[in-house]
């Protein structure tokens, strides 16, 4: 997917950066004395008193993930957002730093919004994918050959360092390979033409669903008006086995009808056998035939 920082946005980025990097980091007892006031009183100066000054951890966060190409300004407002959870979510009673807490916040933000982001197709679903994906890169880039490509053997090793799958480190690599390319994009010398010109439509075009329901249709014709020659109980006994989607144990007919389930299947066998004549009598088809018999 392609994403443009324009000249000013790039201005304004860095103006942000410059800003936030010139505001001190509180002590332990301020970040805790902040984070009460905004828990137990909705105090709003002083939840921005805590979260202003560790921008600089979202800023810090964001330039990791900058080789995903996507612009740091939309991750830092990720990253800003989770910043905002870890506030809402900090617990001071815990006496826990809320820089470290909000850390992963921050990360797991940006690393949500890469995935969604990164490809239009889905990259990541499970935690063992997410941690392939965002983890690859450096493995690769550490067990590379001499030749700089990955052989099978760094594959396994990647596999067994992150614990998944050999199919989904071959799965991944193949999907960070490329890039998405639009439908539409121009192709061939003089760009008259575009890349979904080329693809195949396996799907069957209008006229075979037409065909192919107007046959069905027919031989459904065919077989309620075989059906109908039969008697009552013969119907019956087809319709609950034959035509219906949750068909009747031989024993549950028998039971209904007050008749043996092997009387059932004597009468559901002789109601076959002049089905077949009858569809044969119509339709002149074996195959339409046998329908009934699958």
């Amino acid at each position: 997917m392609a994403f443009i920082d324009t000249p000013e946005t790039q201005k304004a980025n860095r103006r942000f950066i410059r800003e936030a990097m010139k505001v001190p980091l509180l002590e332990k007892e301020d970040e805790l004395e902040l984070a009460r006031l905004w828990r137990e009183n909705d105090d709003e100066i002083a939840l921005h008193k805590l979260v202003k000054p560790y921008m600089r951890l979202v800023i810090s966060t964001a330039t990791r993930f900058r080789s995903y190409g996507l612009p740091v300004g939309d991750l830092v407002q990720e990253g800003n957002i989770g910043l905002m959870q870890a506030a809402a979510k900090f617990e001071p009673e815990r006496e826990v730093r809320f820089s470290t807490y909000a850390t992963w916040w921050i990360r797991s933000s940006m690393q949500e919004y890469v995935l969604r982001n990164w490809s239009i197709v889905r990259t990541g679903t499970t935690a063992a994918q997410k941690s392939l994906f965002f983890n690859l890169r450096r493995l690769k880039s550490r067990i590379e050959s001499g030749d700089g490509k990955l052989n099978d053997a760094g594959r396994e090793e990647i596999a067994r360092c992150l614990k998944v799958p050999m199919r989904d480190v071959l799965m991944m690599e193949g999907r960070m390979s490329g890039n998405d390319r639009s439908l539409n994009m121009p192709v061939g010398e003089n760009g008259d033409g575009e890349w979904q010109d080329f693809l195949a439509d396996d799907a069957p075009n209008p006229e075979a669903i037409t065909m192919d329901d107007h046959d069905s249709q027919v031989r459904h014709n065919w077989i309620e008006d075989a059906v109908g020659e039969l008697n009552p109980r013969e119907q019956v006994i087809i319709r609950e086995r034959r035509l219906s989607e949750d068909s009747l144990t031989l024993e549950t007919l028998g039971h209904n009808l007050g008749i043996s389930k092997e009387r059932v299947r004597q009468i559901e066998q002789e109601a076959l056998n002049k089905l077949k004549v009858l569809i044969l009598k119509q339709a002149g088809d074996p195959s339409v035939a046998g329908l009934l018999h699958a």
